[in-house]
């Protein structure tokens, strides 16, 4: 079934970190989308050593209540296509992308507890996911773990600090692998955190967002402790975007 298109005008640029911009999308026609949180959209984007488009995949960061917009999340990638081609747009500018796709998104999975874990731009599906899970009364456990590898390179950060502080049920940890001196939350990569925080995954459900590495590292991790749903979302290595794959 091909997918639908859709026409969109950036209404919004919000440079996050230096190489990390949220992006704002109204749509125009059709007016709304209807996705399930953890989904992304794909662009066709301009790649002249190949004579012809590139596809790049992009998850929605906002939740699926707003229905007449999105938010995508990304990072500059030098050469990268998709990010090259994003990171030129700017408010006011008309694009098109086609969607919803993918197979990572909220599954109904009783009464287990969730993890996330994410590295860099990954954390956009799980944004999505949080906000929809929240709206919708989730009061199981959350825990969102988030690598990221310095000071330059957080952001979100009070919006989780906010989160935290009015759900009980939500924990999230930004770990850092190459901290700059003054920094006082967790250190290592963030397979480290799974590591030492997850100690039993009896009732559990996992959502793994980022780089082959980590998204290897977890799986193993998590299986060596028990058996439980492992979903994953591969992030391109040149673009920043979600492997449709």
């Amino acid at each position: 079934m091909a997918l639908q298109l859709y026409h969109a005008r950036v209404d919004q640029i919000r440079n996050l970190a230096h190489d990390v911009r949220e992006i704002g999308l109204r749509l125009t026609d059709p007016a709304e989308i209807h996705f399930k949180a953890g989904q992304f959209v794909s662009f066709d984007v301009p790649y002249p050593t190949l004579n012809r488009p590139a596809t790049r995949a992009y998850s929605i960061a906002s939740p699926p209540i707003q229905k007449g917009r999105i938010t995508l999340l990304l990072n500059l990638v030098p050469g990268g296509p998709g990010s090259t081609y994003l990171f030129g747009l700017k408010e006011g500018d008309e694009t098109q992308f086609k969607g919803p796709a993918g197979s990572f998104y909220l599954k109904e999975d009783g009464r287990r507890d969730l993890l996330f874990v994410a590295t860099g731009t990954g954390i956009a599906p799980f944004r999505s996911m949080l906000d929809h899970l929240l709206e919708s009364g989730f009061s199981r456990s959350i825990n969102l773990y988030w690598g990221l590898r310095s000071q330059r390179d957080l952001y979100y950060q009070k919006e989780f600090e906010a989160l935290v502080e009015q759900r009980p049920n939500v924990r999230v940890i930004t770990t850092l692998s190459r901290p700059e001196p003054g920094w006082t939350g967790a250190v290592g990569r963030v397979t480290k955190l799974v590591a030492e925080q997850v100690t039993s995954v009896a009732n559990l459900s996992v959502y793994l967002c980022g780089n082959s590495g980590m998204i290897g590292e977890v799986s193993s991790l998590i299986t060596q402790k028990g058996l439980c749903p492992i979903r994953k979302e591969k992030w391109y290595d040149d673009a920043g975007g979600a492997d449709p794959d």
